[in-house]
């Protein structure tokens, strides 16, 4: 049985490795490892290597490589008596080096386990990790198989036991009518946060902490959307400039947790850290949802990136790669993992499993979703059977499933296309919202006409243009996202400041759809100027929380957190990414303004419809459930709704057939103020004012009833909620 010394950083121990051996399986066992009486079984799948080692380490480093037995499709595996729970491990595979072919093996390079439980340690960014030779740059043409061994650089994979007491522990399986998702990132959420001890900040203890879980109940949240969890590692170009890969889009393992996000430091106290997160949101009634990366990994392009995991057990099986075994690459980042190839495919399905099964998570949304539609035509597919099984799963049918609805490959574009019952990301709405509260004030502010209000009353209305072969639940509309400007900055910035990214300013979006009020910036803006984008921000807060579909919140929108004008903060683990919880005045109130909308929300099913309205009051058919008025109070004519001058409307939410309110909503986006005059309803009742954008705190809103008929004054750049009993009550 062949030994190895110590290699990297080793802690002195008397123990030296202990005798094991390996015992052939009379059947291929499933991938990853299995814990089985006195031992475990290591299976991984590697169709054309010619042979593949498991590589066992003890606490001193000492690596001991036991050769694997293949079975059919492609699996090695052999179980092993004496190793359990906290076991090192990793391993090697050996075959041919034609990079033409798509053939990259290389003994000399520890490897991942892709279904690896836990990932202990950290990639250190030498020239041994490529499988090919480069030089201190990393630089080189790919070509070369690099004889030097990677262990010393490398992390290791640790054996976890998979119990832990979830006592009553159920999926809240919250509806997606009174579904509100808050996307956020575990470590920036709370690093800041003095409610939460500082032991656990910046941790999933943290995101479940008594503090952090009564802001979301505060807020209505009913989902957390995290940012990627999955156990990620840093570019090369990001440590060269000294700085990381914070937003975790970079995957080096989608079974594992980063660890770097746990309070503990031993792996088993990562999961047991991680399930404890899960089982509190449970019981605060928060379901939790992951973003997973499954259309790409860490090891970035074949000629160009490191040799971690996949590329060096099979290349060819787990990437998209061309004739000349080139990556194609529809991700952007290098590489794109292969869902025509059953392996990657089943890795995804089995990680996506696990993570219900075991981590007990409640959904999942999809980055790059084009990417795992994608048939062998390159051709994207509504039925391509990932997307396929997705629906028809027993264990994966049951939970949310959300679709980035794009990636950067030809004809990447598929909002809407996306098939039931996964819902999508809705840019439209995001786009329509920020031309009319930003854009067009701009435009009209210096007297030009914008795009009018046909495309936002589109988008309110649930986007049926885009999802009428579905429903308005599934469609996910937002503002902000982590991607691009915070809601504060949109106010605040017409240009990118991404110069600490280290790229000259070149990443990131340019078209951001922001309006600035006239000044770059909030340091130049005085006390006016800043009223009226906190107006702005609360307007697009009362159109996204207001609007027919499923509202996602980017967390600290809700408070007016900026970024300092960065629209691309992926690699920014510092206060330009984390919240800063020392609130002003103005952010409470802004708090306070969420969360009453939030609960309006919540009180008026008008507001959630589960199917499309009907009729289509666009056009003018008097059975629609929806009302859309001019600001005369009149309903809006084809001229209107064709006008890009138009910069008023008003819409009524006729709540009769669900037992609601009438619910009218006044949406101003002129740059000066004006009476409206508020159209009249069959029910022969007046108007209570709700909520008025223009004042700061909702508590400051006045109790005022105004009659049908009667004018309203708006102020610039504002937004008016009233409500009155349906023609159905008394």
């Amino acid at each position: 049985m062949p030994t190895r010394e110590p290699i990297g950083d080793t802690t002195p121990s008397p123990t030296r490795p202990h005798a094991v051996a390996l015992r052939s399986l009379d059947a291929p066992a499933a991938p990853g490892v299995t814990l089985v009486p006195g031992g475990a079984v290591f299976s991984v799948v590697s169709d054309r290597a010619s042979s593949v080692e498991l590589c066992l380490f003890d606490d001193r480093g000492v690596e001991t490589r036991l050769p694997l037995v293949r079975h059919r499709g492609g699996t090695w595996c052999g179980r092993v008596d004496g190793v359990g729970p906290g076991q090192r491990y990793a391993y090697r595979a050996n075959g041919p080096w034609s990079p033409e072919q798509g053939l990259r093996f290389n003994p000399a390079k520890l490897l991942m386990d892709p279904y690896a439980r836990s990932i202990e340690g950290e990639v250190h960014w030498k020239p041994t990790v490529f499988g090919h030779t480069v030089d201190e740059r990393f630089g080189g043409d790919g070509t070369v198989r690099d004889p030097r061994d990677s262990a010393p650089s490398m992390p290791r994979n640790v054996v976890i036991d998979d119990g832990f007491d979830w006592e009553d522990d159920r999926h809240p399986y919250v509806p997606w009518d009174r579904t509100l998702i808050y996307e956020a990132h575990v470590r920036g959420l709370t690093m800041t946060n003095p409610d939460v001890p500082p032991h656990l900040r910046g941790t999933y203890a943290g995101v479940a902490h008594p503090a952090t879980i009564t802001h979301l109940q505060r807020l209505g949240v009913t989902a957390i959307e995290l940012l990627p969890v999955h156990a990620s590692t840093s570019e090369p170009h990001l440590v060269q400039l000294g700085l990381s890969n914070y937003w975790g889009y970079n995957t080096l393992g989608f079974f594992a947790p980063q660890p770097g996000y746990a309070a503990a430091s031993d792996p088993q106290g990562v999961i047991d850290e991680f399930k404890g997160m899960v089982k509190l949101l449970h019981r605060a009634g928060i379901e939790v949802i992951l973003d997973v990366v499954y259309n790409h990994t860490a090891e970035q392009g074949a000629a160009s990136g490191a040799t971690l995991s996949w590329r060096g057990l099979d290349q060819a099986s787990y990437y998209r790669l061309d004739a000349r075994g080139q990556d194609v690459d529809v991700t952007g980042c290098g590489n794109t993992l292969d869902m025509t190839h059953e392996t990657p495919y089943r890795m995804a399905l089995d990680s996506l499993r696990y993570w219900v099964s075991e981590m007990h998570v409640d959904g999942f949304r999809f980055d790059l979703a084009v990417a795992l539609g994608r048939e062998r035509d390159d051709a994207f597919h509504p039925d391509h059977p990932f997307l396929l099984a997705l629906r028809t799963d027993p264990v994966l049918s049951g939970v949310k499933l959300i679709a980035e609805p794009w990636d950067i490959g030809a004809h990447g574009w598929h909002t809407g296309e996306f098939p039931a019952p996964m819902a999508d990301w809705n840019d439209k709405f995001r786009d329509a919202a920020r031309t009319f509260w930003l854009r067009d004030v701009g435009a009209d502010s210096a007297g030009h006409p914008g795009h009018g209000v046909a495309e936002l009353a589109t988008r309110i209305s649930g986007s049926r243009d885009v999802f009428g072969s579905r429903c308005p639940m599934a469609s996910v509309n937002y503002v902000t996202a982590h991607d691009g400007f915070p809601l504060a900055d949109l106010t605040a910035y017409d240009r990118k400041h991404n110069g600490t990214n280290g790229e000259g300013n070149r990443d990131g979006s340019d078209n951001n759809l922001s309006w600035n009020f006239g000044v770059e910036g909030h340091s130049a803006a005085g006390d006016d100027l800043e009223a009226l984008r906190r107006r702005a921000v609360r307007n697009l807060l009362a159109t996204l929380l207001l609007s027919s579909g499923v509202p996602m919140l980017l967390g600290g929108d809700e408070f007016g957190r900026s970024q300092g004008g960065n629209n691309n903060a992926y690699c920014q683990d510092n206060e330009i990414s984390w919240f800063d919880w020392r609130l002003q005045p103005w952010q409470r109130d802004l708090i306070d303004t969420t969360a009453f909308l939030s609960a309006l929300r919540a009180a008026h099913p008008v507001l959630r419809q589960r199917e499309f309205f009907p009729g289509d009051a666009i056009r003018g058919d008097e059975l629609a459930a929806l009302h859309w008025h001019g600001i005369d109070g009149e309903l809006m004519t084809e001229h209107q709704w064709n006008d890009g001058s138009v910069r008023t409307m008003q819409v009524i939410f006729d709540g009769a057939d669900v037992g609601d309110d009438l619910v009218l909503v006044v949406l101003h986006g002129s740059a000066n103020p004006a009476p409206v005059v508020l159209p009249r309803a069959e029910n022969g009742y007046s108007w209570e004012l709700l909520w008025d954008s223009a004042v700061e705190k909702p508590a400051d809103v006045p109790s005022s009833t105004v009659q049908p008929g009667s004018e309203y004054a708006m102020r610039a750049v504002s937004m008016a909620v009233f409500k009155s009993p349906s023609r159905e009550e008394p």
